[in-house]
Order: C-alpha cells, then sequence, then structure tokens
C-alpha cells in the first residue's frame, strides 16, 4: 500500500509536470495559446467536406447548439477512425483535435501525404498515453481552447470495438472546468459501418451525427476536486448516451491492469488522461 510520503510525492511531480511551461512561450512565462487552424485547413475542410457530403449524405442535427465563438469542447463517443473526418465536416466551426504524433513525422512523399492531410481536417499531433505523456495531451488540449478554439474530443479515450459505450476518462472535465469552455455532446450513430476497425477503404454507408444541447458543468466546483471532474464527466456521458442510445459498458475502454502492482495503482490514482 503506498505510503502517505509515497502519495505526497507522486501528486508533488504531477503538480510540478503540470505546471512546467511547454513551448511555445510568452513574454510573461505563460503558455501561449494555439493558434486558430490556417488556409490548410480551410482549404482542406472545404474540399473534404464537398466530397463527404455529397458522397455519405450525413444526416445532421443540432449544429444551432455549438456556439459560433469561444471555447467549446465537442464530446463524442468514439467508434471507427473516420470519426475525426465525420466531425470537422459536420460542425458549424472549425474544430481542432489530437491525433497520433507519428501522423506527422513521416519522410518522403508518404510523410508529406499524412502531414497535408490530418493538418486539413484539424489535427494536432501529440504522443499518447499514461503519466507524462497524458499530461502533455491535456495541456495541448487546454492551450487550444485558451486560443478561443474548438477543440473535440472522446472521453472514451479510444474506439469502441464492440459498439458499447465506455465509462469517460476524466480529463475531459479537467479541461471544461479549468478552460470555463462549454461542453457540447456529440452522438456519432453508424460511422463503424462505413469504416470498420481494420477497413482502410471507407464504404457508402448512412451516418449520423448529432450535436446536443451545451452543457454547463462549473456547478460541480473546482478542476482540482476529484470528486467534481467525476460527476462532471458522468453527465457528458449520460448526455452522449441519450444521443446514441448505446449499450453502457460500465467500464474503461481498455485491457484490464494485470499485476498485483498495476491493479492498486489502477485503483489509488485516477485516470486523467484524453
Amino acid at each position: 500500500m503506498p505510503t502517505a510520503a509515497y502519495k505526497y510525492a507522486y501528486c508533488r511531480q504531477v503538480t510540478e509536470a503540470a505546471n512546467t511551461p511547454a513551448e511555445p512561450i510568452d513574454d510573461e512565462g505563460v503558455e501561449a495559446p494555439t493558434k486558430s487552424p490556417g488556409a490548410v485547413y480551410y482549404l482542406g475542410r472545404t474540399l473534404i467536406s464537398v466530397i463527404a457530403k455529397t458522397v455519405f449524405r450525413p444526416t445532421i442535427t443540432g449544429r444551432e447548439n455549438v456556439p459560433k465563438t469561444g471555447p467549446v469542447i465537442l464530446a463524442s463517443n468514439h467508434l471507427s477512425f473516420i470519426d475525426s473526418i465525420v466531425i470537422p465536416v459536420s460542425a458549424p466551426r472549425p474544430v481542432q483535435f489530437l491525433a497520433k504524433s507519428h501522423y506527422f513525422t513521416g519522410t518522403g512523399f508518404k510523410g508529406w501525404v499524412s502531414r497535408s492531410f490530418f493538418t486539413a481536417i484539424g489535427a494536432v499531433g501529440v504522443e499518447r498515453g499514461a503519466g507524462q505523456a497524458a499530461q502533455n495531451a491535456l495541456d495541448q488540449g487546454k492551450r487550444i481552447l485558451d486560443g478561443g478554439n474548438a477543440f473535440a474530443l472522446y472521453p472514451e479515450g479510444t474506439r469502441s470495438i464492440d459498439g458499447r459505450l465506455y465509462r469517460g476518462r476524466t480529463g475531459i472535465a479537467w479541461l471544461a472546468l479549468t478552460t470555463g469552455a462549454t461542453v457540447v455532446p456529440v452522438g456519432l450513430i453508424g460511422t463503424q459501418e462505413i469504416q470498420p476497425v481494420g477497413s482502410k477503404v471507407p464504404r457508402v454507408r448512412k451516418v449520423t451525427v448529432k450535436f446536443g444541447e451545451p452543457l454547463d458543468l462549473s456547478h460541480y466546483g473546482a478542476a482540482t476536486s476529484g470528486k467534481a471532474r467525476r460527476q462532471a464527466t458522468d453527465e457528458i456521458m449520460a448526455a452522449i448516451h441519450a444521443l446514441t442510445g448505446q449499450e453502457l459498458a460500465g467500464t474503461y475502454n481498455e485491457a484490464p491492469p494485470s499485476g498485483t502492482l498495476h491493479k492498486l495503482a489502477d485503483k489509488v490514482f485516477p485516470k486523467e488522461r484524453l
């Protein structure tokens, strides 16, 4: 069982990591917010939107629920890789989201195509994982929101293989409560049929995108409260469930911890990641 000193040291490390400035830095040493998407994004979004809406003809409802300006988090269920294309082309304003950094680090013509495509759909490269990688992802999301942008993420953390809706990770509540961003739940229906897990070629199938009513989570309290983060996250997931009607899994979407130490850490430390 971790001692009080061990818990204190752990919390201090996490706090110090969270407070460590990340590039870019402004003149006062404060993290500069991520800028809005540039010309490549707008051009790519326009072209992809025309193609997607012509071929797939998605049913989109609730676009008026997305604030036209200011920081907003689009919190969605996650069924397919193509979700990260469906949301940006369906939303009424530019949307950014986090993607694996290796999509941006390739070389040669293939690397250029990958970078250009993911930049065009609003992706921002980040290392994925737990620990410091998770905190870096949260910090990147915060910089996007601090810039007054729309930021899409999947509280489940990764795609649902069986179609069920999994428990949300509390990183989304940390972002919402820290930045004051409005949270708009998003329900995706049918995207797993367009591009099932393991499929590389999209199929033409019916897809529905539902933007739910905005959520104000400020009444739960400060982002420093674990209880506030958990309750806020649960409200977000309940709103997503109301839009999709998916079966609830009741667990996190990840392999169960193995070994005594991993199981103990899973119980003691919260899952503060995206």
